[in-house]
């Protein structure tokens, strides 16, 4: 299918934790040369066989914050370089793609900013790496989880979230994934409480996620102080296409702002509608979700029924894929 030949202007989505799964990547590194060098390189980096996890698992490895994160980067890198290989582009990382904008979500950042430019490949793993390591110790120091919200406007679920806080309730909302679905992180006790009240308050459905932690909340004050002296020392650069942040939800144009985004993000939602809303409304009514699964697809089709959305992230997919303008 050739997404772009009718309309040039198309956004690259990078995605975050949640989309691995066993057997990511290995068909396109045993396909690409260059998808396998990223991982090759990362492995360097990181100090372990990343590639091994995501081809045989075990599924619980995999599954660690501190081995899915940075998975998760170099399946999207893998990807880029193995859509340029087949396009002949010298580029690293689609850097001659002709996209309009970038942004991802959540870890998905780190990709979508090596993409635009904004960060050098080997800076951003090592970074990725000390992520998800630090998220990994505050998750294991305290008792957290999170719960997705079906059914309910964003102003009804911060009222009921903002009433539980003032009745002592630790939790937050984490994700603004779509107008019909938002998620909600804190303390186990935290989240339950608010999900029945949530239900109470007219919410469709909650539903309990399978996560290591309280991602997005205040429970991952730990690896935002340990991530912190890291960023600092981080070289960025201006992107030299438009980048949309999670923290404000906004297009961010100066390093400095970047950083600073990278770093709350951590502990704050993650303002996914409005990046999205904010990408499309640059004309980008298509867009190409780079790494594995579909889960930005389906975000994005609740945004905005219109927007034509490819997942790219195996090589029966690349196949699928004509062709992209450079």
């Amino acid at each position: 299918m050739n997404v772009e030949r009718e309309n040039t202007n198309f956004a690259c989505l990078f995605p975050g934790q949640g989309a691995q799964a066993i057997g990511m990547a290995a068909d396109l590194c045993g396909a690409s040369g260059r998808a396998r060098e990223v991982f090759s390189r990362g492995g360097e980096i990181l100090g372990f066989d990343v590639l091994e996890i995501c081809s045989d698992g075990p599924a619980e490895e995999l599954n660690a914050t501190r081995v899915s994160q940075p998975a998760i980067f170099l399946h999207s890198m893998a990807v880029l370089e193995a859509l340029a290989e087949r396009r002949g582009i010298e580029g690293r990382f689609g850097q001659g793609l002709a996209a309009s904008a970038a942004s991802g979500l959540s870890l998905g950042e780190y990709s979508a900013l090596v993409f635009v430019g904004a960060l050098q490949f080997e800076d951003a793993l090592e970074i990725v790496g000390k992520r998800g390591e630090f998220m990994q110790e505050a998750c294991d120091e305290s008792s957290g989880t999170m719960a997705a919200v079906i059914g309910m406007g964003a102003a009804e679920l911060e009222a009921v979230v903002s009433s539980g806080r003032e009745d002592g309730l630790v939790v937050g909302v984490a994700n603004y994934n779509s107008p019909a679905e938002m998620v909600i992180s804190g303390t186990c006790d935290g989240v339950e409480e608010c999900s029945r009240r949530l239900e109470a308050a007219g919410a469709r459905k909650v539903v309990a996620l399978r996560v290591a932690g309280a991602y997005h909340s205040p429970l991952m004050e730990s690896a935002t102080r340990k991530l912190q002296p890291w960023l600092a020392e981080l070289a960025i650069s201006p992107p030299r296409l438009p980048f949309f942040a999670n923290y404000s939800g906004t297009r961010v144009d100066d390093p400095e702002e970047i950083r600073e985004g990278l770093l709350r993000q951590i502990e704050n939602s993650v303002r996914w509608e409005q990046c999205v809303r904010g990408v499309l409304g640059l004309d980008c009514s298509t867009a190409l979700e780079l790494g594995p699964g579909k889960v930005l697809r389906g975000h994005v089709r609740k945004i905005d029924r219109e927007a034509v959305v490819e997942s790219i992230g195996t090589l029966e997919s690349l196949d699928n894929l004509e062709g992209v303008p450079v």
